[in-house]
């Protein structure tokens, strides 16, 4: 008792001679102090609002008018992977074959931008197809065959951990004379505002050096360490994150495919769609691309001509077309949504929903009388490493709680790889609006931050593609698949209603401080 009186005099003579020094410091001096500190948050909240809010670089945030294609030039893919009743992996992907034959057939160029082309394999040693080199590989060979094809190939920076490590396969393609393009992402905006401001001002001037560094690799567990400057650039949690490719044909006309899938090793067994068409419509992704490589400092020359749209009336049955990037993509099912009644009907398969407004819009549309079913990842697998279910279990939780099951969901049953699938489908009366491609429905997706580029579609229910796209969706709901097969399972399977990981969702989503 002696001691702990003796130990409360020397704390109460401590704090007295701290609140004497404190009190003997000049006024203006803690004036000073005060200013600089203010300064320094005004200068943080400044650069963080400035460059969230920063007008969108050319090529960016693009809505193209809606063109008619003759339903036989509209082509509905899309690769599967599930088990079979002794958990033995199948497959039906067709994807990468079609992307294959549009490099084959290109006459004059080729244009492709896909966020992730390396073959890092994170912690999983398992690999379906060599994807990167595959896609490196056919497009050197269409160059040595056809030396005057001009090919622009675009991507993400994260393929060389943003300058720390060398990517033999892109080195590969500079090297056989095809134009390499790293998206130059400072002049996007930035949606991790709590981060970003400091890495504007301290970290981005940095140089960075690709002979390795100090820091384990993110992307592999092989030796192969990388640089702090690495690590800090992969924490502003930006990037080009499209996937497509457009080529001319022997007859002229132009085709592209747009899509939800890498060209990536470890993500070679995902799930994923796409849709290839041909048509004038082409030339606009074109032109979006090569504004995003003038941007990031090309200064080629590309061949490509202005193409006439088709003139001809439109038939009521021909898909309808439309080119969507970035903050556009989130206006087509939002209004459509937004538009449903009673007798409608919104599906939706996607590897992460998290965004606010489709959110609410979609518990609007059941409220209703609009059917609403989801087909989400379970975020549990990432290249070999577990994930928690944030966002989509929380999520998923709050739309079925909210909307007292109207809502209904489902889980894609993975195996290590991912439902990687964004595909949007929405019935109403006769017709069917459709979008997919890059954007998951996530706040960076969907927010004008990421790159991204989609196709909407709107066509009859009554025809083929329609069929195709519904009938893909059914399937998975019903688990149609061969004896033994299940590709998704119930709502209650990754149920997870604790509140602690629902709000930290909300944090993460509304402050960026995610990879979603």
């Amino acid at each position: 008792m002696h001691s702990a009186l003796e130990l409360l005099h020397v704390a109460h003579h401590n704090n007295a001679m701290s609140s004497s020094t404190e009190d003997a410091t000049p006024p203006h001096a803690r004036v000073r102090r005060q200013l600089v500190l203010l300064s320094l948050l005004a200068w943080w909240i400044a650069v963080g609002v400035w460059h969230s809010v920063k007008p969108m670089p050319p090529g960016t945030n693009v809505a193209t008018e809606a063109a008619a294609v003759p339903a036989e030039d509209v082509q509905f893919l899309y690769d599967l992977t599930y088990a079979d009743a002794h958990g033995r992996p199948l497959r039906e992907h067709s994807i990468f074959d079609e992307v294959a034959r549009i490099i084959d057939g290109a006459q004059r160029f080729i244009v492709a931008d896909f966020f992730l082309v390396n073959d890092l394999m994170g912690a999983t040693s398992q690999t379906h197809r060599p994807l990167s080199r595959e896609i490196a590989e056919a497009l050197i060979a269409r160059k040595k065959a056809r030396p005057e094809l001009a090919v622009l190939f675009i991507t993400d920076p994260i393929n060389e951990i943003y300058g720390g490590m060398s990517a033999p396969f892109l080195d590969a393609m500079r090297r056989a004379g095809i134009d390499v393009v790293l998206t130059d992402l400072t002049v996007l905006r930035d949606s991790n505002f709590v981060y970003s401001p400091l890495w504007r001002t301290f970290v981005q001037w940095w140089s960075n050096s690709k002979s390795g560094g100090l820091l384990p690799n993110p992307f592999t567990t092989e030796p192969a360490p990388v640089t702090l400057r690495s690590w800090l650039a992969l924490l502003n949690f930006k990037a080009n994150h499209r996937k497509l490719i457009v080529a001319d044909r022997a007859d002229s006309s132009l085709v592209a495919l747009v899509t939800s899938a890498n060209p990536h090793d470890a993500s070679s067994a995902h799930s994923n769609v796409a849709v290839r068409f041909i048509g004038p419509l082409a030339e606009q992704i074109v032109r979006s691309e090569i504004s995003i490589a003038r941007f990031s400092g090309w200064q080629g020359t590309f061949p490509v001509r202005t193409m006439q749209a088709d003139s001809s009336p439109r038939d009521h049955d021909a898909p309808q077309v439309q080119f969507l990037t970035e903050g556009a993509i989130r206006e087509h099912p939002l209004e459509q949504i937004r538009a449903c009644g009673p007798g409608d009907a919104v599906d939706i398969a996607v590897f992460y929903l998290s965004d606010r407004a489709i959110i609410e819009a979609l518990l609007d549309a059941a409220a209703r009388e609009t059917t609403v079913r989801l087909i989400l990842d379970p975020n549990r697998d990432a290249f070999g490493r577990r994930k928690d279910g944030v966002p989509n279990r929380p999520i998923a939780n709050e739309l079925v709680t909210r909307s007292n099951g109207k809502i209904q969901v489902r889980w894609y049953r993975t195996h290590g790889e991912q439902f990687h699938t964004k595909l949007v489908l929405i019935r109403r009366g006769d017709r069917l609006h459709a979008s997919l491609g890059s954007a998951n429905l996530t706040r960076r997706n969907l927010a004008n931050y990421n790159l991204e580029a989609n196709i909407a579609v709107t066509t009859s229910v009554d025809t083929p593609l329609a069929g195709e796209m519904l009938g893909y969706f059914e399937r998975l709901w019903n688990s149609d698949g061969p004896p033994g097969t299940e590709f998704t399972a119930s709502f209650e399977t990754f149920k997870d209603d604790r509140r602690g990981r629902y709000w930290r969702y909300r944090l993460m989503e509304a402050t960026g401080l995610s990879t979603f």
